[in-house]
């Protein structure tokens, strides 16, 4: 059972949601929050294996409510967003998020994305990733955000892996492109997330247009 908390301030959407995820057997909705400070506070009393996470919220915004959640290994967070403050959305993956959502994204969408992400592979889907990567790099970068000494840790074809990751290729394409087996990509993922330190295939693409990989 997929242990989860709804973090959401507009009381409509909250409830939407909670319906969606309680229709489906393997998922519990263990807590509600209508602000980032209880989102943290119930993170903190109930444990919950997943923390659905609203950006704009009042008291805390959900990027720093997400930095609290991850930081004290309270909970994978999956973050909702509209689109409205990429920069928020941004800075929320930075901050140790699995993964995001669109609002509008379909109930089927919605729960395989909570089993994907309880499941520790962070995996969203390809043409959301795409974009949200587009909305990134159509905003230019006002300062460095990232290292690009942190690259020498991988090898060639890591950077290969890294670069299709950026583009928002998902396992099936990447495999496609570098000649390679879906299994064998799986693995490299794995093992460059595990040598960025990084939490989900979603950071290690804006990692990658940060640096222009």
């Amino acid at each position: 059972m997929i242990r989860v908390l709804v973090a959401e301030d507009q009381s409509a959407v909250r409830a939407g949601l909670v319906l969606i995820l309680r229709s489906a057997p393997d998922i519990e909705v263990v807590g509600e929050a209508a602000d980032g400070e209880r989102a943290v506070a119930l993170a903190r009393g109930l444990r919950p294996d997943l923390v659905l996470m609203d950006v704009q919220m009042p008291r805390l915004d959900g990027v720093s409510a997400t930095r609290q959640v991850v930081a004290e290994q309270l909970a994978d967070v999956l973050v909702l967003t509209t689109f409205d403050l990429d920069e928020y959305v941004f800075g929320a993956l930075r901050a140790g998020a699995s993964g995001f959502l669109l609002k509008d994204t379909d109930a089927k969408d919605l729960l395989e994305a909570v089993r994907t992400v309880a499941r520790g592979e962070g995996l969203i889907a390809p043409a959301v990733t795409r974009r949200l990567i587009a909305e990134f790099a159509a905003k230019p970068v006002r300062e460095p955000t990232a290292d690009p000494a942190v690259l020498e840790a991988l090898t060639r074809r890591e950077r290969e892996v890294l670069s299709c990751l950026g583009e928002g290729l998902s396992n099936a394409e990447i495999a496609g492109r570098l000649d390679m087996a879906e299994a064998t990509v799986k693995t490299h993922v794995s093992r460059l997330l595990g040598k960025l330190e990084l939490r989900s295939r979603v950071q290690a693409a804006v990692l990658a247009r940060e640096l222009g990989v």
